[in-house]
């Protein structure tokens, strides 16, 4: 069993940067993949930005390239997310994800556990 804990959230000015966190605890294993999910209401859950155990390889929506950024600390089992020049748009609860199959891959229905979400306001 795996549990994940997101957290950084909050509210923002437009413009301005955030990073999250979501640490895992429980059995975890080196072939994981990480991932970070939105969902802003009334939408689907948007796939963001995946990255595999080793870091080697990660993979981004093409319109969020650039400005977000996944990385992992492996000593602490924590991956994050460095959101930069957030916009009004960004606005959603963010969740992580752990595949654990090691893939990169961006449908949520592939991941195996899912943290509870950290809710992100970016005001204008």
């Amino acid at each position: 069993q795996v549990q994940l804990v997101e957290s950084g959230g909050g509210l923002v000015q437009a413009g301005g940067s955030l990073r999250l966190s979501c640490a895992a605890s429980g059995r975890t294993f080196s072939q994981f993949s990480m991932g970070w999910f939105r969902q802003a209401p009334g939408k689907e859950r948007e796939f963001v930005a995946a990255i595999t155990w080793s870091g080697a390889t990660t993979h981004y929506t093409d319109s969020l390239k650039g400005r977000f950024t996944i990385s992992r600390v492996y000593a602490k089992n924590t991956v994050y997310l460095q959101m930069n020049n957030l916009t009004t748009e960004d606005t959603s609860v963010y969740y992580c994800a752990a595949d654990t199959d090691g893939r990169l891959v961006a449908l949520p229905t592939w991941y195996d556990y899912w943290g509870q979400g950290t809710p992100v306001t970016v005001s204008s």
